[in-house]
């Protein structure tokens, strides 16, 4: 059996998918970009006179990304520190990886407590996002 977990403070889902699943004594996260969960806008997007994207900032989006995974471990009962495994994906991993690493140290500082990561280059998410974190959390202990 398994509980599903649709988070209020979390962007809504793209498409028909919970925020997350629980089976047992582990959690997992569908993907979560860096949407605004109230405006539904994309932090640090900047749009042309016609609407096209013509610039982003990975800082604005890797920080909210980060808030949006938090929300969705609130609202399923668990902690930051219950993450075990973060699949990261960029879509442009030449420029936008030294500063998305940078905040996860900022995240994570220390190494042996970090979650195992693994982050891999894209050539688009679904939608114009320039990251997505796709976690597996692990929940134990009286209450969970």
């Amino acid at each position: 059996m398994s509980d599903v977990i649709h988070a209020s403070a979390a962007p809504r889902a793209v498409g028909r998918y919970p925020h997350a699943r629980r089976v047992g004594d582990l959690l997992f996260l569908s993907g979560i970009g860096p949407r605004d969960p109230a405006s539904n806008g994309i932090p640090g997007n900047v749009h042309d006179a016609d609407g096209r994207l013509i610039a982003y900032d990975i800082a604005a989006q890797t920080h909210a990304v980060f808030a949006n995974v938090r929300a969705v471990l609130d609202a399923s009962g668990a902690r930051w520190e219950d993450l075990v495994d973060v699949t990261v994906y960029l879509t442009d991993m030449a420029r936008d990886f030294p500063t998305y690493n940078a905040i996860w140290a900022e995240y994570f500082p220390d190494a042996d407590t970090a979650p195992c990561r693994t982050t891999l280059g894209i050539t688009a998410l679904p939608t114009p996002i320039a990251i997505e974190l796709k976690c597996v959390a692990a929940l134990s202990g009286a209450g969970r």
